[in-house]
């Protein structure tokens, strides 16, 4: 599926992907927006998810994968292996929810977190790398920089962030979202390495930049149900990861 032609219209096409939680009552809420892995959601989001709620704040995960008719097969065969899909052009799906999130009563569209796990951080990343070049990365001719400006924070779990992704090279063109990272010393899928250098970029833009590593910590530790025998499964290192998770939420909304 090739996105529609505008935002809006890419919204309405991949609305079907999105599962709203939120706190009792009317709102508005502060949101975060969940970004998952190239393989699509995963069950293991939930439990981040309801902490956030538990916050205080309203979670939108985001399935870029069902609403394009890719199963997690397909997902692992193609998005992960970089054939397509890649994070510039995933990144319309960021620009997609913000603008859907600005017509629900519920959503405080000025205090947004965007949240993403491995290709999801990188889809992030890219989205506010593209600058005045959204348009033609994403497909989208009235994407651009403006829609992030209610991004208050971004939570980059295991990013992508060789090549071919953006932020390395350009930084995020002028955002300021605040910056939570959670890398593993252990990660033979994305590395530390580049993760490391975009968030040193970020840095040296005097971006508030905050990192927590996990010596110890492989790609995907905190999914119970990865099958990735590069990946190890640590209860201890996602509950740490969680409780993160939170305090980057109340940091990035307060």
């Amino acid at each position: 599926m090739k996105p529609a032609s505008t935002v809006a219209g890419h919204a309405d096409r991949i609305a079907s992907g999105f599962t709203v939680m939120k706190p009792d009552g009317p709102g508005p809420f502060p949101v975060v927006l969940q970004m998952h892995g190239c393989a699509g959601a995963q069950p293991f989001q939930r439990h981040y998810a309801v902490e956030a709620v538990k916050a205080g704040a309203a979670v939108v995960i985001v399935d870029s994968l069902k609403p394009r008719g890719l199963s997690r097969l397909d997902g692992s065969l193609f998005v992960c292996t970089g054939t397509m899909l890649r994070g510039a052009q995933r990144a319309a799906d960021l620009y997609a929810v913000i603008h859907w999130l600005k017509g629900q009563g519920w959503a405080d569209s000025r205090r947004i977190v965007a949240a993403g796990w491995s290709h999801g951080g990188w889809t992030i990343m890219d989205a506010l790398a593209q600058g005045d070049g959204a348009a033609r990365m994403t497909g989208l001719a009235d994407a651009g920089p403006d829609l992030l400006r209610g991004l208050r924070g971004t939570f980059l779990v295991y990013p992508y962030a060789a090549y071919p992704s953006l932020t390395t090279n350009r930084g995020w063109n002028g955002a300021r979202p605040r910056v939570f990272a959670v890398l593993g010393g252990r990660d033979a899928v994305v590395g530390v390495k580049h993760p490391q250098r975009s968030l040193d970029r970020l840095k040296r833009d005097g971006l508030a930049v905050d990192v927590l590593t996990f010596p110890e910590a492989t790609h995907a530790f905190d999914d119970d149900d990865a099958n990735d025998p590069r990946t190890q499964y640590r209860a201890d290192l996602s509950s740490q990861a969680r409780a993160y998770y939170v305090n980057a939420l109340k940091a990035s909304f307060a």
